[in-house]
This record gives structure tokens, C-alpha cells and sequence, in this order.
């Protein structure tokens, strides 16, 4: 049997691990797993001294600063708590501007000086730990010989253990400074952002007359998507271990055009995959609700509920690191890059956001009375006056390497940002533009131009898969992250923007109420100002077609193909203004976080170009000179003429790409190297790969070193 087809045949076997999880009893309560790894309200509770526990919440509930004996209370349970459950560690788990999570970990025994150890964990140690950060990127806010940083506990996300088959460790969610007391993490902009979204709504709810609420949090909930691959395959592809995805491959004669795998039956290995990560994330307390296959084959979903979007952007973290953890017990590797496989539908993550008060309105929700009509256009008015405004900085809070493979390329929305609202919205707006009572489709609702609003429809309309930010019944759905990306700098942006816009409407009414006017009467003139002036951005077209991008264009949309022509949206004078004014970043942590993400493009880029010339050098060109020489041995000159041409042209080729993968050809400057990347080394590689893949067509299959998609993409 050829070696490429006994790899198949070893890949295609699989049993039941030995750890089988079985079907429990989930009526009995010692088999509910939910939380169970969690430090959560509940255990607290169970475990703190009634006064202090409710002293901890009562705290958290005002956002207010712990003080020391309170947080030696909570240290001390939490200790307790972690040594029944098997943790000899704890770590503050912290979010850095790598985009993954950073851990050190730490005993909780110290000697005694007798011959014995005994644990501690004191209040200091749960609230503030000082890890070396010195090789962790921070943008120019420490010179690389400063080597101090500060972790600060974040009470509001749960600390949780990780299990090992050899232990457990105490995970601490925690936000990462300087010594400077500046952000170097994503945590710490985004609770800062949430604050500033929940006082700027709050406001604007006062002049609702709601005197309820004392604060507003913004919720998300990630659909997380993902490749599964046989490890085998993974570990014989230099490009996947290296860079996350294959920078050389044809595409195969069957991909996804039958859409057979979209919902199809999940496959015996795979779904045993996914009931033990759910079973490791229920643990978490990670609320997973839903699970299916995607459309590429090899490719799946998984979603939570909504979740205040600090903790869901923890838990997305520990998702997508559980995920790629469980996936090695299964034989399987979980891949979570943007773009894995060329001419195959990539992976996103949609962002489904919304704002909710702590008595549990949702403020994106209609809602069934006429108040709440006027409350939800009032919101959504905003956000559509955000998106607006601000497209260019919401792309730059998408941008990377990997994104610019998978943005408009008719498996995720493109470049140009635009807002789905649906059918029956555009009519209310539109009827609110117009001074004019509108009358709907039939069982749905009048417009604003009557004199009392009756009942908006949940869902005014289909969904638009292509839309880059689509507005779902009660919430939005930002579209456009990409699969491996954090959630935490997107949705920083959407709450600082939507804060922003949030004050100017307030302020145009609260200008009006002051008048005497009434609600109604003192919005409409304000819906119809915000609609005209931000309508351009709404779009319910398909999104894939080649005419929105001039339709775009005509209308003054941005389309920011490429990172580099995002990421100065970061930093303009603009964004500036708006995060220093909410006290969210300042300037020197945006250009910071401009300078480590331009870093971040040049560096992926750089390793991806110097990978493919090394994979198309030493082992694709010999392969291809080896069939070459099989052809001239075999006496057949027309086959050995096709293959010698592309061999001149593939040595070319790599000439090429291993020139300006140079040093010595490249600029120094940060915005100008990324450019040069994108406009010479991209193209370079490309031209790598566009010869190589003929290549694969054409080259004996037992000399042709790297496992094809057609085999990697279809043994599950």
C-alpha cells in the first residue's frame, strides 16, 4: 500500500478514549456538573461569613474597590475552597496584548522551618500578584529592561480551577498594568468601557423615566467556529504547526458545494469531541447552548448564551483554550485560525451584543408597550449613529493577518462595515424621516408618525447572513471577528462609541424636555435627524455582491481591504479624543496597542513567508524535480516539458519570495514595513503558492510530500 494512503487508513481509526464520559443520570444532582470548578455567588455564599459575603456583593454591585480585610475573608475561602478540589497552585490569569491568556503560577504552601509546609493565601496575594512582564508586548509603554507589571483581581469574573490529570491550579481572572498603572491587557479598556457605556445610558434613561436602574451592562454571545483535523495530518504539515494554516494546497475536486456538511449528522469521533469540551466548559460555568457542523466539511460551531461581556469575553478565552486542549484526547486538532485552508469557507466569530439594566430590560428589545417603543428607537438610533461615524475604527478592532484571508472573501462579510436593521425598521425610520404614519405589513405595526407608537415586531424581518453588523430581533450581531481574535477590543470600541452617541441624543433631548415638550414630540425630531444623517450606513442587500462595493463607494463607506489600512483608525485624532474623553484608553495606550498590532502583522507575515520558501525549497521543488526525472527516465517529453516549465517557473518563484523576505530589503519604519508586506511579500507568496498547487496536480502522488486537502479535510 502507498505511504499516503496508509497515513489515511491510520488516520480514519478511532475508539472511544479510555476516559469515556458515558450517559449519567442528569435527573440525580451529583451528576450536574455545571459551575462545579467555579468560585462562583453560590459557593461564596456557602463558604464566606454572612456579613462579608454580603458586604463582597454589595461592593461589586457598586464597583467599588475591596478592601484589605474583605479580601482576606474572600482569599481565605477561596483557599479552602481550591485545596479540597486538589489545587496546589494559584495564578492570576491575565488577558495580555498577545491576544491569548498568560498564567504564572504560584504554591500555596510555604516551609515552616520545621520540616513541614502549610498553605496561605492572603487577602495582598488574591488582589494584586507581580509577574515578570517584561517580554510581554506593550507598544512602547516599558522599555524592554523594565521588567515589572501588576496583575488586580477582577472580582466581577469568577476564579475557576483548571484540572490536570495530575493536579489542579487556582485560576484568578485578573486585569495586567504597568508599574506606570497603564493597560497592557484587553480587561481593563473593556470594563472601563462598560462603565462608560452604563453611565451615558442610565442618563439617557432618566429622561425616560426610569429611576429604577442604577446601572447598564452590555452582554455578549460568541459563536465560536473551528476546524477539526486528524493530528496525524496536523504534525505533516510544516505550514499548520507553524503559521495556523496551510500555505500550500489545491483546492480538492469536492469541497463544499453539495452543502452536505451545513447541519448534517455530527460524526461519532467529532461529537464525542464536543460532549467532553462541553462537559469541561460546564465545569467553567461556561453556558454552551448550541453545537452543529459548519459549512466547510471539517468545520463546526459552538455558542453560548448571553453573558455580561466581561465574563463572556473570559470565558471565550477559556473556550477556545479548552477547545484546542480537548481536542488532542480525541487524536484530533482543533484549528482556529481565520483562513486554515485556501478556496474553503473560513472562521468567524459573531459577537451577538446588547445592553441590559439590572432590573433586566434589555434595551435593543421593542419591547410590547409604545414607551418602549420610543426608548428601543432612541438606542438603536445611537448605535446606528455609532456604527456610522466610527466604521473605520470598528474595522481596525477586526484587523490581522489572518482576518485579511477571510474578509470578503463570500464566507464572511466584507471589508465595509454597513448595518442590517431588516425590512419593517427601514419603514419606521423611513416613515419617522418623512413626518408620515406608517402603515405596515399586515399583523406588524404602525410608524412613529401616529400619535401613539403601538407594538414593535421581535423580528421586523429575515436575517442577512452577509451583514457585517446585523441588527437580530434584540440585539446586534457584530459579524466580523475573526475565529482565534479576543473579544475584548471590538466590543471596547462598540461600548465606548455607543456611550459617545448615547450623550449627544440625551443631550438633544434633555435640550427639548427642558422646553416642556413632551416625549414623543421631543424625539421625533431627533430620530429623523439621527436617521437622515447615518441612513447611508444601512444595507440590506447581499453584501458579496460586486455592485454594494460600488454602491459603497458611491455612498462615502470605507473599504479597508487590508490591515494596514485599518489600524490607523486607531489611533486618529478622532479616536483619541473619544477614548481619553470617556477615560477608556488614553493616547499613549492606543498608540501602544497601534504599534503592537502593526508588530503583531509583520511578525505573522514575516513567519508565513520564510515557512512557505522554506516548505517550497526543501521539500515541494525536490519532490517536483524527482517526478521530473521519473518523466525524462519513462521516455514521455510531453508530460516532462509541462513539469519542467513549471519547475523553471517555481524556482523563480522562490527567488523571488526569498528576496523580499530579505532583511536587508525590507523598511524599518513600523507603518511602511507593514505596508511592504502586504504589497510585496503577500503578492510573493501568493505566486509561491499559485505554481505549487499546479504542482500538486501534476507530481506523482507518492512523491508529493504534504497531505492534501482532500484527505485532510475529509477523514474524520
Amino acid at each position: 500500500m502507498p505511504r499516503i494512503r496508509q497515513q489515511n487508513v491510520l488516520a480514519a481509526q478511532w475508539a472511544p478514549n479510555g476516559a469515556a464520559l458515558g450517559a449519567p443520570d442528569l435527573t440525580v444532582a451529583d451528576n450536574q456538573v455545571f459551575g462545579s470548578s467555579v468560585f462562583s455567588p453560590t459557593v461564596q455564599r456557602q463558604r464566606l461569613p454572612r456579613e462579608v459575603f454580603t458586604r463582597l456583593q454589595q461592593t461589586l454591585a457598586r464597583g467599588e474597590a475591596l478592601d484589605t480585610s474583605l479580601a482576606d475573608a474572600v482569599a481565605l475561602a477561596m483557599k479552602e475552597w481550591a485545596l479540597e478540589r486538589g489545587a496546589t497552585h494559584y495564578t492570576h490569569w491575565f488577558q495580555p496584548l498577545t491576544g491569548s491568556t498568560a498564567e504564572k503560577h504560584d504554591s500555596f504552601y510555604a516551609p515552616t522551618g520545621e520540616g513541614t509546609a502549610l498553605a496561605e493565601f492572603s487577602g495582598q496575594e488574591l488582589i494584586q500578584g507581580e509577574p515578570d512582564a517584561s517580554s510581554f508586548p506593550t507598544g512602547g509603554i516599558r522599555a524592554t529592561f523594565e521588567a515589572r507589571g501588576y496583575t488586580a483581581w477582577d472580582p466581577t469574573s469568577p476564579a475557576f480551577i483548571l484540572e490536570n490529570p495530575n493536579g489542579a491550579v487556582l485560576c484568578i481572572p485578573t486585569a495586567f498594568a504597568s508599574w506606570t498603572g497603564e493597560a497592557l491587557d484587553h480587561k481593563i479598556p473593556l470594563l472601563r468601557s462598560m462603565d462608560a457605556l452604563s453611565k451615558s445610558a442610565i442618563r439617557a434613561l432618566r429622561l425616560f423615566g426610569d429611576s429604577d436602574s442604577q446601572r447598564v451592562f452590555t452582554t455578549v454571545g460568541p459563536e465560536q467556529e473551528y476546524f477539526l483535523i486528524d493530528e496525524q495530518y496536523y504534525f505533516e504539515r510544516p505550514d499548520l504547526i507553524t503559521t495556523g494554516r496551510t500555505l500550500f494546497g489545491t483546492k480538492p475536486p469536492k469541497g463544499h458545494e453539495l452543502d452536505d456538511h451545513y447541519f448534517g449528522s455530527i460524526p461519532e469521533r467529532i461529537l464525542a469531541y464536543m460532549l467532553d469540551t462541553e462537559r469541561e466548559l460546564a465545569k467553567l460555568g461556561v453556558p454552551v447552548k448550541t453545537r452543529h457542523n459548519e459549512v466547510a466539511p471539517n468545520q463546526y460551531e459552538i455558542a453560548p448564551v448571553f453573558e455580561n461581556s466581561n465574563v463572556g469575553s473570559d470565558h471565550q478565552q477559556l473556550t477556545m483554550q479548552v477547545m484546542q486542549n480537548v481536542a488532542r484526547r480525541y487524536g484530533l486538532v482543533c484549528l482556529l485560525h481565520e483562513k486554515p485552508f485556501a478556496g474553503v469557507n473560513g472562521s468567524g466569530k459573531h459577537n451577538n451584543w446588547s445592553m441590559g439594566t439590572d432590573t433586566s430590560h434589555n434595551l435593543l428589545d421593542p419591547g410590547d408597550t409604545p414607551h418602549d417603543n420610543l426608548q428601543f428607537l432612541f438606542f438603536c438610533a445611537a448605535v446606528l449613529e455609532a456604527v456610522n461615524k466610527h466604521q473605520g475604527l470598528l474595522r481596525a478592532s477586526i484587523a490581522s493577518a489572518g482576518q485579511d484571508h477571510r474578509l470578503g472573501a463570500n464566507e464572511a462579510p466584507p471589508a465595509i462595515i454597513s448595518v442590517f436593521l431588516g425590512a419593517e425598521l427601514e419603514k419606521v425610520f423611513g416613515a419617522i424621516e418623512r413626518v408620515e404614519a406608517h402603515e405596515s405589513t399586515p399583523g406588524s405595526f404602525l410608524g412613529l408618525g401616529t400619535p401613539v407608537l403601538p407594538p414593535l415586531p421581535l423580528h421586523g424581518g429575515d436575517r442577512n447572513r452577509t451583514s457585517p453588523f446585523a441588527f437580530t430581533g434584540n440585539k446586534f450581531e457584530f459579524r466580523a471577528l475573526g475565529s482565534s481574535q479576543s473579544l475584548s477590543l471590538p466590543n471596547t470600541v462598540l461600548n465606548t462609541i455607543v456611550a459617545e452617541s448615547i450623550d449627544k441624543l440625551a443631550d438633544e433631548l434633555e435640550n427639548e424636555l427642558q422646553k416642556g415638550t413632551d416625549l414623543e414630540s421631543a424625539l421625533r425630531p431627533i430620530l429623523q435627524r439621527t436617521w437622515t444623517a447615518n441612513k447611508r450606513i444601512v444595507f440590506g442587500g447581499d453584501n458579496y455582491a460586486e455592485d454594494w462595493h460600488t454602491e459603497a463607494e458611491r455612498r462615502g463607506l470605507l473599504n479597508l481591504r487590508a490591515t494596514p489600512d485599518a489600524l490607523p483608525y486607531l489611533v486618529s485624532d478622532e479616536t483619541t479624543g473619544l477614548f481619553s474623553h470617556y477615560g477608556v484608553l488614553s493616547e499613549r495606550e492606543l498608540d501602544a496597542r497601534h504599534d503592537v498590532f502593526l508588530e503583531q502583522y509583520v511578525t505573522k507575515l514575516n513567519i508565513e513567508s520564510e515557512t512557505a520558501a522554506s516548505i517550497a525549497r526543501t521539500a515541494l521543488l525536490p519532490a517536483a524535480a524527482r517526478h521530473l526525472s521519473m518523466l525524462l527516465e519513462a521516455q514521455l517529453p510531453e508530460l516532462a516539458q509541462e513539469t519542467a516549465e513549471l519547475v523553471e517557473e517555481f524556482t523563480q518563484a522562490i527567488h523571488a519570495l526569498e528576496s523580499v523576505n530579505l532583511a536587508e530589503n525590507q523598511p524599518h519604519e513600523p507603518v511602511a514595513h507593514a505596508e511592504y508586506m502586504r504589497d510585496e511579500v503577500i503578492p510573493a507568496m501568493a505566486a509561491v503558492r499559485t505554481v505549487a498547487d499546479k504542482l500538486e496536480r501534476i507530481v506523482a502522488d507518492d512523491l508529493w510530500p504534504l497531505p492534501k486537502y482532500s484527505e485532510i479535510l475529509f477523514i474524520k
